[in-house]
């Protein structure tokens, strides 16, 4: 059984840094997508940044040169390292993966068919 557990959200400043961290255990092959999405209070649930099984990297535009996404494939580990947060970057965080092939958007939600129980991260002003 395939679980997916993130962990590193948390309170933080304004310009300040956060960490995420995720793993997704279960499966002995790695995942082909592993990515992340956030929600904030009253909104859709959006895309953030993923990879898929090799080193190419995707952002949303409103994190770009901000965030960066790595991952390890071994031990099928994902980790978002955020820095000079925002206010608007409020939102609860969800690791997702990939393990079916399937064709489809790496932003797409429906891409993936692993989530986890979502980190918070607050950034206060």
């Amino acid at each position: 059984q395939v679980q997916v557990v993130e962990s590193g959200g948390g309170l933080v400043q304004a310009g300040g840094s956060l960490r995420l961290s995720c793993k997704a255990s279960g499966r002995t092959s790695s995942y082909y997508a592993m990515g992340w999405f956030r929600q904030a209070p009253g909104k859709e649930r959006e895309f953030v940044a993923a990879m898929w099984n090799s080193e190419r990297t995707y952002y949303t535009d409103s994190v770009k040169g901000r965030f960066t996404i790595s991952r390890d494939n071994v031990k099928n580990t994902v980790s978002l390292q955020m820095n000079s947060l925002k206010p608007e970057d409020t939102a609860d965080y969800y690791c997702a993966a990939q393990g079916k092939v399937r064709l489809g958007l790496i932003s797409s939600p429906s891409l993936y068919d692993y989530w986890g129980q979502g980190t918070q991260v607050t950034v206060s002003s």
